[in-house]
């Protein structure tokens, strides 16, 4: 692959600190990137185009030209790179998305008489928003115990309008939930201090409120004002239900923001937890496609950028003293400054250690996990998306039809012994498992030898007459998980089985490149691509399959070597495996160790130490003869 044309001299590069663009033939903005060391940065991309991640490569055959600013520190380069993304919403740039659509209390402030109601979207003009909650019957009915306190206008425009047309409110100023702005029950600045006061107290969440209001209560039971403190004490009761449906999670009343990151090789998930008062005020999710090989700390430092950035006709998130993260991220100083100064005061990165804090930071971690798990099965259920997938190889790989069924094979074995060969069969991008085959495999030189025999003793199968458990049918496929010596060995048993028009290719792990028979170089898949997720998933469960068919195969080994010994039965076999975990670790255990199991004596326990110590001693001694 050529060189860009458009390559600066690396001389003319700067050093220093600064912001740089890419764009294309048309000018238009394509990514944007900042640097400490402008030429140490730009001249990565432009080094050998084959060791660049696919999406990167693309953006560099897209570019026609490359600009930069140089500035005086990594913080203004920040916020250079701030603007220009909003500024010009650039392809390649990392993309956030909500793994949903989440509802929100919001508070239309800039309104003459101010609206409370719940909504999910987050483009409104001028609209204070709290959350976001996770359902949206439980905003409603936080919202309905707030208007007891609060009584805020909730109602819409048209049921306002018709109110102060007919001078006749609605059934909430009668029930008390609403202050009735539309009569002139109250003027606008007063409604309008009741909607600060709701904002207050839902920024805060915490008890301070209701502490204030438990004493005027006190006081104006004290003047004799009974009227008044009743209602202050139905108004805490009221607030007291809103608190208790958010969860304490940290003791001293802590503000932070937690955030938990799960990732596999093609997505990352993040879940995100707003914690106000020492309280779960919401939380969300977010999923993207890594196109780069990001570290975490990459990560974490893109997402802090998409959460606090401020968007046009969109509330920013409030910022709080403590952001609680996964990896720090990078830029750490440079960051800290920034929402220092959105904030008014210092704000600091923390990775949880220990406590309450860490707690949280594993259950955000679980929701993480969840979000990404959720996101690949509804990609990989999605007929559409299994459709496009299939397309997608069939074409990459120069198939004549689309491959509906594909076959992909692993080897596992532990240090050249107890191998297994895994067979499982995909049909319309779905698992078949009731097709899945286990081959055991007694001698074999290397795994492109295990793959060879595998492949001939499944391939003998085609063409006879279908069973019920359907190993005759041909597939499309054979998808083997290895490079090019054991794609290389598989084709050699297609060729000497009678079948080469089957087609078959490789996926190797290191970077995820797909290998064809006869050819020098790999078939590079876009990193985010549908059809790379299908061969991947494929590839991952084969692997999960033949590590399950070793483990048991080993598990088997040891307890037929348990049940030679006399006066111990199955039960007790089974037992002495889930006690000691794995047979390694019950031969390293001393006869002692194992008289503790109960309905385990002395004598026995001295009689499995030697039979097991017995059967390791012959096998070396065997595998001494061999040699």
């Amino acid at each position: 692959m050529t060189k860009p044309s458009f390559r600066p001299e690396t001389s003319s590069i700067p050093t220093q600190p600064g912001v740089y663009r890419f764009m294309d033939a048309n000018d238009r903005v394509i990514y944007v990137g900042k640097a400490k060391n402008l030429r140490a940065r730009l001249t990565s991309y432009f080094g050998n185009q084959q060791k660049l991640h696919e999406r990167t490569r693309r953006m560099v055959e897209t570019a026609a030209d490359v600009t930069w600013t140089i500035v005086d520190s990594e913080y203004e380069a920040l916020q250079l790179e701030f603007m220009w993304i909003k500024q010009y919403d650039p392809l390649f740039n990392v993309r956030f998305r909500d793994d949903k659509s989440y509802p929100y209390l919001a508070i239309s402030m800039r309104e003459e008489i101010p609206r409370a109601f719940v909504t999910r979207n987050r483009e409104l003009k001028g609209v204070k928003y709290f959350g976001p909650y996770t359902q949206a019957w439980a905003i409603r009915e936080t919202l309905d115990n707030l208007l007891k306190v609060f009584p805020v206008r909730s109602c819409s425009k048209s049921v306002f309008d018709n109110a102060k047309k007919n001078d006749r409110p609605c059934i909430l100023a009668e029930i008390g939930k609403c202050s009735a702005p539309c009569v002139g029950r109250i003027d606008q600045a007063a409604h309008k201090s009741i909607a600060k006061s709701l904002g207050d107290f839902m920024n805060r969440g915490d008890s301070s409120y209701l502490r204030s209001m438990q004493e005027k209560m006190a006081l104006a039971s004290q003047e004799q004002q009974y009227e008044y403190a009743a209602q202050l004490r139905d108004d805490i009761a009221a607030l007291e239900r809103v608190l208790e449906k958010s969860t304490v999670v940290l003791q001293d009343q802590t503000d932070a923001d937690l955030f938990g990151l799960a990732r596999d090789s093609l997505n990352a998930a993040v879940s995100f937890f707003i914690v106000r008062g020492g309280r779960i005020r919401g939380n969300k999710g977010f999923v993207i496609d890594l196109a780069d090989e990001l570290s975490d700390s990459e990560i974490v430092e893109q997402l802090i950028k998409d959460v606090y950035e401020e968007k046009p006709n969109i509330e920013p998130n409030s910022v709080p003293k403590e952001i609680l993260v996964p990896a720090l991220p990078t830029n750490k100083e440079a960051l800290e400054t920034w929402l220092s100064e959105k904030r008014g005061k210092k704000v600091s990165f923390r990775i949880p250690q220990r406590g309450d804090k860490r707690t949280l930071s594993q259950t955000a971690l679980a929701n993480a996990k969840h979000t990404l798990a959720t996101y690949k099965s509804k990609r990989s259920v999605d007929f559409t998306t299994r459709a496009d997938a299939l397309a997608g190889i069939q074409k990459s790989l120069n198939l004549e039809t689309a491959p509906l069924r594909i076959e992909c094979y692993d080897i596992s074995h532990l240090g050249g012994t107890g191998a297994v060969g895994s067979m499982v069969v995909f049909e319309d991008g779905l698992s078949k498992k009731g097709q899945y085959r286990r081959f055991n495999i007694e001698n074999f030189t290397d795994d492109t030898d295990a793959i060879y025999q595998v492949l001939m003793r499944r391939l003998k199968y085609l063409g006879e007459t279908q069973n019920e458990n359907k190993f005759s049918y041909r597939p499309g496929l054979l998808l083997i998980d290895g490079g090019l010596p054991q794609v290389n060995a598989a084709r050699r048993a297609l060729v000497d089985s009678g079948t080469e028009d089957i087609a078959v290719c490789g996926i190797a792990k290191r970077l995820e490149e797909v290998w064809v028979p006869g050819e020098d170089f790999p078939v590079i898949l876009p990193r985010t691509s549908d059809e790379l997720f299908l061969l991947q998933r494929i590839r991952d469960e084969a692997h999960r399959f033949a590590i399950e068919a070793q483990r048991k195969k080993r598990s088997k080994s040891i307890q037929s070597q348990l049940l030679s010994v006399p006066g111990l039965g199955d039960k007790r076999a089974r037992q002495l495996l889930r006690r000691f975990g794995s047979a390694t670790r019950l031969r390293e255990a001393s006869a002692e160790e194992i008289a503790d199991l109960p309905g385990i004596g002395v004598a026995l326990a001295e009689e499995i130490h030697r039979h097991l110590n017995k059967s390791v001693q012959e096998s070396a001694e065997s595998a001494s003869d061999n040699q």
